[in-house]
């Protein structure tokens, strides 16, 4: 019975596709038009936990071949200011594993623009292009990503409305030769006071544009956020995240932090 068994695992791991419609579990970050600022640098800290996962160890976040509820990731980003409307970053992915120390789980490249003028067009809109890649299968197997999102965002009062759809194809590792992925990062802000302003975000990731996953294996979450700017240049957002779907966490928590204005003059700002 146990051979039985095994050799029934076995085969389901052979014949299954990749795992498709994930989240990238070490940013749940919303990207406004906004953009550093010619010749500014920054740093910031991406982080999270899952405070409650699936029944299903392998389900929600997991990474590679550990449970998503034994990690706790971190992402540290240096962002540059090329231009006015152009910035620069690169990302260092650590991942700590309830086993172990803190390890390397990969390397992100990005750009990131805005088009046009402020207040130009009804809607701000913005561009998004990142690399990321993956040298450790124990926390992703596809080796490498490109990912492009449009960005729109439209501020009304006090409110801003920031969309990031999501466009992922895989370039190197397993889904190689899938059709392109498609996601979505947007969130709702209310700037009650610059030090504090609630928010709500959404994050989710659908499958392959032309053979979507079941719902239920769809990963979707909505944040309960407070994010602003404390002096010295200081931003944070923080906030748990609730799992919508049965494939999803159920209950992550972020915390994000970010250092403007290391050198140079950081732009005014907007809801980011």
């Amino acid at each position: 019975m146990k051979l039985t068994r095994l050799l029934l695992a076995f085969a389901l791991c052979c014949t299954a596709r990749p795992a498709l419609a994930q989240l990238d579990p070490w940013e749940f970050d919303v990207y406004s038009v906004r953009t550093a600022g010619k010749g500014v640098l920054g740093l910031e800290s991406l982080n999270s936990v899952v405070a409650k996962g699936p029944d299903a160890g392998y389900d929600g976040t997991a990474s590679g071949t550990l449970p998503s509820g034994t990690i706790y990731r971190t992402a540290v980003e240096v962002t540059y200011g090329l231009t006015d409307k152009i910035e620069a970053a690169v990302y260092l992915n650590l991942a700590l594993p309830e086993d172990g120390s803190f390890q390397y789980a990969g390397s992100k490249y990005r750009l990131r623009g805005s088009l046009f003028e402020h207040g130009q067009l009804p809607v701000d809109v913005g561009w998004y292009l990142e690399l990321e890649w993956n040298e450790t299968p124990r926390f992703d197997d596809q080796q490498l990503d490109l990912e492009f999102r449009p960005i729109f965002q439209k501020n009304v009062g006090r409110f801003s409305f920031i969309a990031n759809p999501k466009f992922e194809k895989v370039l190197a590792g397993p889904g190689t030769d899938t059709a392109v992925e498609f996601g979505y990062a947007t969130g709702v802000y209310y700037e009650a006071l610059p030090v504090l302003s609630p928010g709500i975000e959404f994050y989710g990731a659908v499958g392959l544009m032309n053979d979507a996953e079941p719902r239920r294996e769809q990963q979707h979450y909505l944040f309960t956020v407070l994010h602003g700017d404390l002096p010295g240049g200081l931003e944070y957002s923080f906030g748990p995240g609730f799992g919508l779907t049965p494939g999803s966490d159920d209950i992550i928590v972020k915390f994000n932090i970010e250092l403007e204005s290391l050198l140079g003059t950081a732009p005014g700002k907007q809801t980011s």
